[in-house]
């Protein structure tokens, strides 16, 4: 049900790098697939000095339904990926846990959501101990559809 095309339009998180860079974040575009039908392979489209990237990332099933699993690189790096609340249709809010510290993202089927699924967004974000002064909104014009195969990454970004 998550399967298709994605917009990130929002993301909380106390990530140092996010605030120091907020100023700089550009639109973002998200293919979910599911290939073996339990497992995700996340394609992230954005623009990194003027050039569009994909960084593809693979989220493994976890225990529970609405729960996955993504590696990243070295030791203690696996962050633990928790749907929140969807309608599959619309809107998705994602949770992510590495360690002690959660970030909550705001996904759309448009690069447009309502004002009552901004509220939503905003009032997990308060659930986990977030405030608006570390929430972050997307650009919504200007995403990428696609790179050539020089500007592929695989893994975290």
């Amino acid at each position: 049900q998550l399967a298709g095309k994605w917009f990130l339009l929002g993301v909380a998180s106390r990530c140092s790098y996010l605030a120091e860079h907020s100023h700089r974040l550009e639109p973002t575009a998200v293919r979910v697939t599911v290939p073996d039908g339990q497992s995700l392979a996340i394609s992230t489209f954005s623009k990194l000095d003027g050039m569009c990237w994909e960084v593809r990332q693979h989220y493994s099933p976890a225990r529970a339904r609405g729960r996955f699993l993504l590696k990243g690189r070295g030791y203690g790096s696996k962050v633990e990926v928790v749907v929140g609340e969807t309608d599959h249709s619309s809107y998705a809010i994602l949770y992510y846990q590495k360690g002690p510290s959660t970030s909550v993202k705001l996904y759309g089927r448009s690069s447009q959501v309502s004002d009552a699924v901004v509220e939503k967004f905003e009032q997990h974000i308060r659930a986990v101990g977030l405030s608006e002064d570390v929430t972050y909104y997307f650009p919504t014009y200007g995403f990428c559809d696609s790179v050539d195969e020089f500007h592929i990454l695989d893994g975290e970004l």
